[in-house]
């Protein structure tokens, strides 16, 4: 957990609420053992959303798709394990995020739709949620 906290510390997202139940995280590293990508998700209670998170990639390992393969390995997971729709919070990756077939979406529909998440709690508990840029897409 050490490393992932260092990871997503090191680009910039939020490492609150890692260890809620719910959540769902994986660290891929490099041959020497560093930590150079992360993914994960925290499903609804009633396992019919997800909300993307950590998907990260050390800036060393960018530009290789590797971003891209984080993403599609959480959401096919979150789909495997019943998600219908996939829900996530970014300001400032938002192309990414397109090009996985996500749009924008309402931040109120995302609260309602996962109102336990940690992510959700923490945004609202500290104003946050006004600022965020909220995103849908559906799973197969």
């Amino acid at each position: 957990m050490d490393d992932l906290v260092e990871l997503l510390a090191r680009v910039d997202l939020t490492v609150s609420g890692l260890t809620a139940p719910g959540v769902r995280l994986w660290l891929e590293r490099d041959a020497s053992c560093r930590p150079v990508g992360s993914t994960g998700y925290e499903m609804s209670a009633d396992g019919r959303h997800a909300l993307v998170r950590s998907v990260a990639v050390d800036p060393s390992a960018r530009g290789r798709g590797r971003g891209t393969q984080l993403a599609r390995f959480a959401l096919d997971a979150a789909a495997e394990e019943g998600a219908r729709t996939a829900w996530l919070f970014s300001r400032r990756s938002g192309p990414f995020w397109q090009s996985l077939g996500f749009s924008p979406a309402s931040v109120d529909d995302l609260a309602a739709a996962l109102p336990r998440a940690e992510q959700v709690r923490l945004f609202r508990a500290t104003g946050q949620i006004a600022l965020e840029q909220a995103w849908s897409a559906p799973l197969r």
